[in-house]
């Protein structure tokens, strides 16, 4: 693939973001999952240097194993109405705009909004970090864009989420910590996996994807499976 370039003006500044082959699209501001804890700086940047793959297999280590529960009583609905903007110990939390909507400002580069609207989102460029797609995104064509729950609402389920009061599942489910606006067929192909069953097709992301996986287990007290922690482990030598 030949060397292309993609420019936004953001407040008045040009931001360039040299794009050299499909594994090294990332957002001009993406930030790694170590100094983004909040989950509210935009996008996920690969971990390289060999400290911070420490400072990240320090973190898996920490989570708890587990087999997997029964899938008994899940619904989407356990966690709350879709996208809807009623958790209340999160960030974004009841601002007025849906969580998706939120989360594709966030991460969107050249974002547009609805005509007298500041929340709802009709355009955009996401630069994805799962598949390094640049992709014109645009609403009449919603799901080419999704937004991720790095850690599936239905793997917390499994692991957990049933004896959660439901203000936990809400927060769960809406934060964005937990939360990526990325290419519509990789989420589909994701599923409810942890990372033994899926990872990012884009191998210079992987590190940072577990770590931000083992920190949303962390910050609800989730435990992950054997074989995830393992495959975790495995990809930030």
């Amino acid at each position: 693939m030949s060397t292309k370039d993609a420019v936004a003006v953001l407040t008045g500044a040009i931001i360039i973001v040299s794009l050299v082959g499909s594994a090294k699209i990332q957002p001009a501001t993406a930030a790694g999952p170590l100094g983004n804890v909040s989950g509210t700086l935009p996008g996920l940047a690969p971990i390289i240097s060999d400290a911070e793959k420490a400072e990240a297999r320090g973190l898996i280590k920490d989570l708890r194993v587990r087999g997997f529960g029964p899938n008994t009583g899940y619904r989407r609905t356990r966690y709350g109405d879709n996208w809807a903007d009623d958790a209340t110990g999160v960030p974004y939390a009841r601002n007025g705009c849906r969580t998706r909507d939120d989360l594709l400002a966030r991460d969107g580069q050249d974002v547009k909004y609805r005509a007298g609207s500041t929340c709802e989102v009709v355009s955009m460029v996401l630069a994805d970090p799962y598949t390094g797609r640049l992709i014109h995104w645009r609403k009449d064509d919603a799901d080419e864009v999704q937004v991720d729950h790095v850690v599936p609402l239905n793997y917390g389920w499994r692991m957990g989420a049933p004896r959660w009061p439901m203000s936990k599942r809400l927060d769960f489910a809406n934060d964005p910590l937990n939360l990526l606006p990325v290419d519509g067929d990789a989420n589909e192909q994701k599923d409810a996996s942890g990372p033994a069953g899926w990872l990012p097709p884009r191998r210079d992301i992987r590190c940072a994807y577990v770590t931000r996986f083992a920190q949303v287990a962390l910050k609800y007290d989730l435990p992950v499976t054997p074989a995830d922690k393992r495959t975790m482990l495995a990809q930030c030598r």
